[in-house]
């Protein structure tokens, strides 16, 4: 039976409306023409969906380790086991040796359900997200200048505003769906402030390339302009803000020219006073601010800076005007609303007597946490030291995503106890449970989400529960329940429907207009309406309307009602280069993965891109250290070490280092950025710098290397290898392909090949086997001089079910005589390779539309558009030079 149901994609915060069509577990997605947030379109991770509902990998029933390892359980022991752990430990220690890390992959539900528990029957405030990671220093700069965490902007006011800025934010690989949104503004200046060269940096009229951690000085030497050339919306600034003249005491504490902030910077005079001067000059400007602002140890202060800009000029709540942070996670924002963040009470609460007495009132609670909770990077290191002895993670693998991770391991090994509830089997924080809770996916389970311009969509079952997952929020009120007896009516919902009635209930409960997230308008829903609610966004209240955007009225959150002109403290980085550790190391997201790659490494396509951890590093280091492009290459911090191909290449400064972050010990041990971060956090959103480690960095020196095919496999064991082999393993349609290197011996073949042929004189190996006749192995050896053959071909031969005698004969040889390489895939959505493209140029296509023509890449998600362009521009340079040397 074929099934077609609306719901909301699971990746970022754009929060993308998708139509799924369903039948069994073969799905095929679609952009929903009429949400929202995305008019129809998806990127590659949204329209891959399809290829990562099946149960690969998953997660399906309870299990416990064992001194022999994991063993599957029932709900019972398990649910039994955990409450009644919980419980002993609180008796003995206290509400706060125990801790709950949850994600803003979890849904707003969900979230209530477990901010409940732990705040309001448990006591305590230990609990944070991985939103931690990612947002908390738009939402303390939200809360300084605007009195809550409020975002003004909506998504129309990016195709409405004349200058559009990304401050730290490579929308193009991040956001693509919002990037789509702009094209048709061929007349709109954009400029991009980031020390890389990102697709977006590259797709600018202006790129202000400055020395890291300079935001500060450049938002604040803007704001000196403005105030300089008298440029201020003077009645706004004197009826809707309070803290001018401290601020104009502070920044004429520096010197503000134009000359020494762009020397501080590192960017040109003239540049700096073009992005100055369009900003003066423009009525409608839009900051899109994201992780490469927040991610800092001084990210409150880059978001106050960039906010007071908008404030002296007048630049927000009008049409085409904000200050606007764009989140990471699809309910990052709902997790806000509802305290999933240490430091905050459900419905934008604080830990004030009154909100504590408002929210226990409201839960009829016997207890309310009396103090905020410790935040992600101080919660793992009391995990460490055995003040937290318990902790529950939900939804997120903190083994890869947090700071030094290596620390990580050693606070998960020393806690007596480890819940983790979540969807995949293996990844690198399941290994380290306790307890083991088989989640609902993406696609199972039921809720809402709340996107960046504070739009709630329902997330809705397309299938049955599997095997015996169950719902997040279902599995936190079993646990409560059987914490304590009396605690069972506070968590008796029948549904998801009642946990969200009840969490709009509180956001309108003693309000009175004091708070303005107010779901009033959505309180006492019934299941029907739950089932049926379309795309809404808050403010809801009782009586009106939902709302656009915010202080169009020139109304803040707080107490005054006037929005907080606050000075922001230019601080140098947290940690500085030194002479041993000369670079600076920057990590980031690829264009095509999802946070560590649980969930998108099972789509083959979106493999294809950037298919291993690689480091770019700028031409004049490299030549300086003898670094070589395509070759390994080790960065080592105080905190660790890690292995990347090198991308040499000017899009980084010199003296940085940049590397993705999703590669986990599934998929790269040697390839793991995390491990490598410095642990420093903003101080006030205790946000870590995820974007500035002090570092060195060398050449590898690897003698050898080859690749490894075997069939795919998400559930089994993966190959062993050498201790001093360099391994990446990428997941593709039919195989798993490892790509692999070292220094000393090369790895022998542990298995019994069919055939094997052997160079000695080149030291090329190569061994395949085939069985029944089909492929079931393959390794290919040579030294590091030596090519080894494209890999396309031979891994499509996993796919066939009997290979043909010509396709047996090539196997040694690594290629089929006649069929093509389609090299690096730079479109995801259509599979397009580089070859296909650069062919579609040779044979006329002169831009992004014609190559689309030819070859389909750019025509769905259009992420790859950015590349395409760069394909035209590097055929026609060599095409100049040809004719030059001619």
């Amino acid at each position: 039976m074929t099934t077609t149901q609306s719901t909301t994609c699971p990746y970022c915060g754009v929060g993308c409306g998708v139509e799924a069509t369903l039948d069994g577990r073969q799905m095929t997605v679609r952009g929903e023409a009429a949400h929202p947030a995305n008019l129809g379109r998806l990127c590659s991770k949204g329209t891959a969906l399809g290829k990562t509902f099946g149960l690969e990998g998953r997660l399906l029933s309870p299990r416990r380790r064992t001194p022999q390892g994991f063993v599957d359980t029932t709900w019972d022991a398990a649910l039994s086991e955990v409450a009644g752990r919980f419980r002993d430990i609180i008796a003995e220690h206290g509400p706060d040796a125990v801790a709950f890390y949850v994600s803003g992959q979890l849904l707003t539900e969900d979230y209530y359900a477990v901010n409940k528990l732990a705040k309001g029957y448990i006591g305590t405030a230990n609990i944070d997200t991985n939103s931690r990671l990612c947002m908390s220093s738009a939402v303390a700069a939200h809360k300084l200048a605007f009195g809550a965490d409020l975002v003004p902007g909506v998504y129309d006011d990016l195709t409405e505003a004349d200058l559009l800025i990304f401050s730290g934010h490579n929308a193009a690989w991040t956001h693509p769906v919002l990037y789509r949104r702009i094209e048709g503004r061929q007349d709109q200046f954009r400029v991009c402030i980031d020390p890389r060269r990102t697709d977006t940096a590259k797709a600018a009229n202006l790129h202000l390339m400055i020395r890291p951690q300079t935001d500060v000085r450049l938002w604040n030497g803007l704001c000196a302009h403005l105030i300089a050339r008298d440029a201020l919306d003077h009645d706004f600034v004197d009826q809707h803000t309070q803290g001018f003249s401290r601020l104009m005491a502070a920044l004429a504490a520096d010197d503000q020219s134009l000359e020494a902030v762009a020397a501080d910077c590192d960017v040109s005079p003239a540049d700096l006073k073009t992005f100055y001067e369009a900003f003066l000059h423009t009525e409608k400007v839009v900051s899109l601010f994201s992780m490469g602002s927040n991610q800092s140890a001084q990210g409150v202060q880059k978001g106050l800076s960039l906010i007071n800009a908008h404030l002296l000029s007048g630049k927000i709540g009008k049409p085409g005007a904000a200050p606007f942070s764009v989140t990471g996670q699809p309910n990052a924002m709902g997790g806000r609303e509802v305290g999933g963040l240490a430091n905050m009470l459900a419905a934008h609460m604080d830990f004030d007597e009154a909100s504590k007495a408002l929210v226990q009132g409201y839960w009829g609670s016997p207890t309310i946490a009396p103090r905020p909770g410790l935040k992600a990077v101080d919660m793992f290191e009391a995990v460490r030291t055995g003040r937290i002895k318990a902790i529950w993670i939900m939804a997120t693998n903190p083994m890869v995503s947090m700071p030094d991770a290596n620390r990580i391991h050693e606070a998960l090994s020393r806690c007596d106890l480890v819940v983790v509830s979540d969807v995949m089997a293996r990844t690198d924080t399941m290994d380290m449970a306790h307890i083991q809770l088989p989640a609902a996916a993406w696609g199972e389970k039921d809720g809402t989400v709340t996107n960046s311009e504070r739009v709630i969509s329902r997330q809705r079952t397309l299938t049955r529960l599997p095997g015996e997952v169950r719902p997040d929020w279902a599995i936190i009120a079993e646990v409560a329940r059987r914490m304590n007896p009396d605690w069972a009516p506070a968590f008796d919902w029948a549904g998801p429907h009642e946990v969200f009635a009840e969490h709009a209930g509180l956001t309108a409960f003693e309000n009175n207009g004091q708070r303005f997230l107010d779901l009033g308008g959505l309180a006492g829903m019934t299941r029907a309406s739950y089932d049926a609610l379309m795309p809404v966004r808050w403010p809801f209240p009782a009586e009106g309307l939902p709302a656009t955007r915010l202080f169009s009225d020139g109304r803040f959150n707080t107490p005054n009602g006037r929005a907080r002109l606050v000075p922001p403290v230019v601080r140098g980085p947290a940690n500085r280069p030194t002479p041993e550790y000369p670079f600076s190391f920057n990590s980031g997201r690829v264009r095509d993965h999802w946070h560590t790659m649980t969930r998108t490494a099972l789509a083959p396509e979106l493999n294809r891109h950037i298919t291993e951890p690689t480091l770019d590093i700028h031409p004049k280091d490299a030549r300086r250290l003898g670094i070589r492009e395509g070759r390994l290459a080790v960065v080592t911090t105080v905190q660790g070490e890690a292995i990347y191909k090198a991308r040499v290449t000017d899009d980084v400064r010199v003296g940085t280092l940049h590397a993705p972050m999703h590669w986990t010990r599934q998929f790269a041990p040697y390839g793991r950025s995390n491990p490598l971060i410095n642990p420093a956090v903003d101080p006030l959103s205790g946000q870590p710098e995820f974007k500035h480690t002090p570092a060195q960095v060398r050449a590898f020196g690897e003698v050898w290397h080859g690749f490894l095919m075997v069939p795919r496999d998400f559930d089994g064991t993966l190959p062993e290898f050498q201790s001093d082999t360099v391994w990446r393993r990428t997941a593709y349609a039919h195989a798993d392909g490892y790509e692999m290197a070292g220094t000393g011996t090369p790895d022998s073949a542990d298995f019994d090949a069919t055939a094997t042929l052997e160079d000695p004189a080149t030291g090329i190996r190569r061994q395949v086997r085939v069985e029944n006749g089909r492929l079931t192995r393959v390794l290919f050896i040579a030294p590091i001089h030596k090519k080894l053959p494209p890999r396309d071909w031979l891994l499509e031969c996993f796919g066939e079910t009997q290979l043909s005698a010509p396709q047996l004969a090539a196997l040694l040889i690594g290629r089929m005589p006649g069929v093509s390489d389609r090299g690096r895939i730079i479109c995801a959505c259509n599979s397009v390779g580089e070859n296909a493209i650069l062919a579609s140029i040779e044979a006329g296509a002169t831009t992004v539309e014609e190559i689309g023509e030819a070859t389909r890449a750019g025509t769905a998600c259009g992420a790859c558009k950015g590349e395409l362009k760069q394909c035209l521009q590097r055929q026609s340079t060599q095409k100049e030079r040809g004719k030059a040397h001619v």
